[in-house]
């Protein structure tokens, strides 16, 4: 059984003019890359077009903590997306590495202020990983995406409240 967790919110507000940063991780880019098309393909549904969405290239999920922070500093992003897959093997490294991109990319967006949503797949099994990225049951990308113009649209509220 596969359930979109993104359908519990309504639709995002529109949001043109908006700018937003996808960080991704080149390792299992199959998977991440997908990710990512449903990402852009949902956010131009809701306004923000290509030409406002920038994409970040990382060799894999270790990298998407240090880049968040290096890009979040140019201060040119309403929010930003980071997108990875680690798969389990037989050895501790996806311990490792997947505890510190979640780890990582949490203490940057604890550190910014501009929202930064965590799109790293950690799975134990490429099945599990494609049952997360493929269009037809339910994307992660697509959550994010509409995830990302909620938090925008939070922003934008508190700053002028």
């Amino acid at each position: 059984v596969q359930i979109d967790i993104g359908s519990h919110l309504p639709d995002p507000d529109p949001a043109p003019g908006r700018r937003v940063g996808i960080i991704v991780a080149r390792f299992n880019d199959d998977v991440t890359g997908e990710m990512l098309e449903a990402c852009r393909s949902t956010l131009e549904e809701f306004g923000v077009g290509s030409d406002a969405v920038d994409v970040y290239w990382v060799p894999g999920a270790w990298e998407l903590p240090q880049a968040a922070r290096r890009i979040a500093a140019l201060d040119r992003h309403d929010a930003f997306i980071a997108l990875g897959c680690v798969i389990r093997g037989e050895t501790p490294h996806f311990d490792y590495v997947a505890g510190e991109a979640s780890s990582g990319l949490g203490a940057v967006a604890r550190e910014i202020d501009t929202p930064l949503l965590f799109g790293v797949l950690t799975t134990d099994t490429p099945d599990q990983a494609w049952a997360r990225a493929s269009r037809e049951a339910g994307n992660k990308g697509r959550e994010l995406a509409r995830s990302v113009l909620h938090m925008i649209g939070l922003y934008e509220g508190l700053e002028n409240s």
